[in-house]
């Protein structure tokens, strides 16, 4: 079966037979399992047995917890949803392509509310620059034409979450997907008119079946997210960087102050955009002071954290 919602004291999962509450044994601990996990149960008691080897897992670190959040799992594709206004934020959708790039995940960027506006090309523009070859959709998450832009990647079998702040359309979204009928749709809710802020409809993650035979993963939105741990994800969102790098004069260069360094001189030369530096220097400082380094002797290593660079 499939884990379809986690909650503090409690999951569900989907069969063939459809949905099922699960029976947990004594000291299992939710928060171990991922909405889209595939795990094994036992027919006649409906107790978890075990979980099956993940393919790709979706995570994120919170503030003050131990451990990483897990978002969801067995991702094919993962479609970030913006929407065409002033929810539209490249810093914030460069963190969500960093988490996306360390789980091996293709990645979509969805612009939702295109039709709300007489031209998206600017907001599909700003879209693609932030990593090589990432793919754009502008879509209206009410109309069929959505689940047909989307169809390459929503096929049978194939998995897709939705991630992006609230109020920018993924439970409307979601609920054409799944051609879902009034009862059973997902919860919509408006924005602010000022400043374009959704409220939170969505409260827990959840698996649904889509109208093509693959599923969504729907998530609540996320206002805030911090990097730890994505160091492979970074080298990947700011590739022109990390191919500059290895040509500055000192191996352990911050593309600062220190003469030699290739970065400075492509933004100097007007090839590297100063804004795009001054990103990838805000979330490689945050990722080195959120990722614990293990040192120590065998058996005996101990957490210890960097410092923000000077």
């Amino acid at each position: 079966m499939r884990i379809a919602t986690v909650h503090r004291s409690r999951m569900s999962a989907e069969g063939v037979a459809g949905a099922i509450k699960l029976k947990l044994a004594p000291r299992a601990n939710t928060s171990d399992y991922a909405v889209g996990d595939w795990v094994l149960v036992d027919a006649d008691t409906r107790e978890l047995v075990r979980r099956l080897d993940r393919q790709t897992l979706l995570q994120r670190q919170t503030v003050g917890a131990r451990t990483p959040q897990l978002i969801a799992a067995n991702i094919d594709t993962l479609f970030i949803v913006t929407s065409c206004n002033e929810d539209f934020n490249p810093a914030r959708l460069e963190r969500y392509l960093a988490l996306a790039n360390e789980a091996g995940t293709e990645t979509v960027i969805v612009l939702t509310k295109a039709d709300k506006i007489e031209d998206a090309s600017e907001f599909v523009t700003q879209a693609q620059a932030l990593q090589r070859g990432l793919q754009v959709v502008t879509i209206n998450a009410k109309t069929q034409s959505a689940v047909d832009a989307l169809a390459p990647w929503c096929g049978e079998g194939q998995t897709v979450a939705l991630i992006g702040s609230s109020g920018v359309g993924k439970s409307t979204l979601l609920n054409t997907l799944a051609a879902k009928a009034p009862e059973d749709a997902q919860l919509t809710g408006g924005i602010r008119e000022d400043d374009a802020k959704g409220r939170h409809t969505t409260t827990s993650r959840s698996l649904h079946a889509i109208q093509s035979g693959g599923c969504v993963i729907d998530t609540p939105g996320m206002r805030t997210l911090h990097v730890s741990d994505v160091a492979a994800g970074l080298d990947v969102l700011f590739a022109e960087i990390t191919e500059l790098a290895p040509n500055c004069k000192f191996r352990d260069c911050t593309h600062f102050h220190e003469p030699g360094c290739a970065v400075q001189a492509a933004v100097t030369a007007g090839t590297l955009d100063a804004d795009r530096l001054e990103r990838w220097r805000k979330l490689d400082d945050e990722n080195r002071v959120n990722t614990p380094t293990f040192t120590g002797a065998r058996g005996n290593k101990k957490p210890e954290t960097y410092g923000k660079r000077r």
